[in-house]
């Protein structure tokens, strides 16, 4: 026969196993808190993580351009373009990457790593925008008047 104990104010049996029951689903709520909350500690750090790329990617251009007024002028249009995530895609036009290329596939032509690599973005990004424009901040003047590069 299971264990009983009185209730205080009604004065009738309650079993153990039904104090058991009862409190089961109180752990078990504490347990999914605990589970959400892992998991939001995960989500969260998801922004820490893209940011701490976004550094990489512009610590890497710092250094591929050297010039501090060509370099402002990329970043610009990189903020504007991507906000320095590497697998940035435009939905109506394809263009992807840090400097949006379009087709993203152009960037092949700088390295085999093109889709995942901002080093290489970087690199096919000056390289065009020099072609095109002369030079990054030629490049964002363009920018400035028309919204695109």
């Amino acid at each position: 026969m299971p264990a009983t104990v009185m209730s205080p104010k009604k004065r009738f049996p309650v079993t153990l196993s039904l104090l058991r029951r009862i409190a089961s689903p109180k752990k078990a709520l504490a347990g999914a808190a605990v589970a959400a909350a892992t998991a939001g500690t995960l989500l969260a750090a998801a922004p820490a993580q893209a940011a701490s790329d976004a550094s990489q990617a512009q610590a890497i251009a710092k250094k591929m351009i050297g010039d501090s007024a060509q370099y402002s002028c990329f970043a610009k249009i990189v903020d504007h373009e991507s906000d320095w995530d590497v697998n940035a895609t435009n939905a109506s036009s394809g263009a992807y990457g840090l400097v949006q290329a379009l087709p993203g596939s152009k960037m092949a032509s700088a390295g085999s790593d093109w889709q995942t690599n901002a080093a290489t973005q970087i690199e096919w990004g000056l390289d065009y925008m020099k072609e095109r424009y002369g030079s990054p901040c030629g490049a964002w003047n363009f920018w400035q008047a028309n919204n695109w590069y």
